[in-house]
């Protein structure tokens, strides 16, 4: 059955198929499809713009695309000094590197910089990594962040308007002083945005200097007390109650058998 163009009633998307199998997020099946590494039943694809059922048969760099599990997500404790990639040009160490054995190819969902550290999810699942990722779900993230410098608490509660920073608006920040420490003060910040270098560039516009800066929760899932270096699976039913029918898509095998009885 050859793959087709157009709107995808009946089939999904080549990219997010590829995304849902855990391979890849959706946006590099997308690169990787550009670059002619993708093909379906044979035929080297151009274009993202192709739709295909169980009945395609997808190949990337020549093998067979991997039969999908069921959705699975994970917390991580990220630490310092690794970067949230696959593959770092610079040579610096990776999260992916340093992950516990025994876990399947993962995703995160969104990142951390390289010296940021604390609450980092985990998927097996590109699509839903792409789909929590999203301001859109509405879900806020929590950090502490340590920074040298005064703090002016009313400076802090005007973030709460958005700030606009070299041409770049950043949305709603709350934000508030938790203690002054000397030269250093701990702030407590709720963003739902998350820009790249969000918190360090706003706080550094405020005069502060970030020294310290952890992610404690993503939406509904805590950091709490997982050690550093460490994961552990979101259960099941949690999923079901956290992310809702809207967010957390069937399990794939059961898609997939969705598709074939079509």
């Amino acid at each position: 059955m050859a793959p087709t163009t157009g709107d995808d009633k009946g089939g999904e998307r080549i990219a997010k198929r590829m995304a849902r199998a855990g391979l890849c997020s959706r946006r590099d099946a997308e690169r990787w499809i550009e670059a002619g590494r993708v093909a379906v039943d044979g035929v080297k694809l151009t274009s993202p713009a192709c739709v295909v059922t169980a009945a395609n048969i997808v190949t990337v760099d020549g093998a067979v695309l991997p039969e999908a599990e069921r959705t699975r997500l994970w917390r991580y404790h990220k630490p310092t000094g690794l970067v949230t990639t696959h593959r770092d040009p610079e040579g610096r160490p990776t999260v992916f590197q340093r992950l516990p054995p025994g876990l399947p190819r993962v995703i995160s969902v969104g990142r951390l910089d390289y010296n940021s550290e604390g609450l980092l999810l985990l998927t097996n699942d590109g699509e839903l990594a792409r789909r929590l990722e999203l301001p859109a779900t509405g879900w806020i993230r929590r950090y502490r962040a340590r920074a040298f410098g005064r703090v002016d608490p009313a400076a802090l509660a005007r973030l709460a308007q958005g700030i606009t920073i070299d041409g770049v608006r950043y949305e709603s920040i709350r934000a508030e002083l938790e203690r002054q420490q000397g030269g250093n003060a701990w702030i407590k910040l709720a963003l739902s945005e998350g820009k790249n270098r969000e918190v360090k560039r706003v706080l550094e516009h405020l005069g502060l200097a970030v020294n310290r800066l952890i992610r404690v929760a993503y939406g509904p899932f805590q950091l709490g007390n997982l050690t550093e270096g460490a994961t552990e699976e979101v259960g099941a039913q949690v999923m079901r109650d956290q992310l809702g029918k809207a967010a957390a898509p069937p399990p794939k095998a059961e898609a997939r058998r969705a598709d074939r009885r079509r």
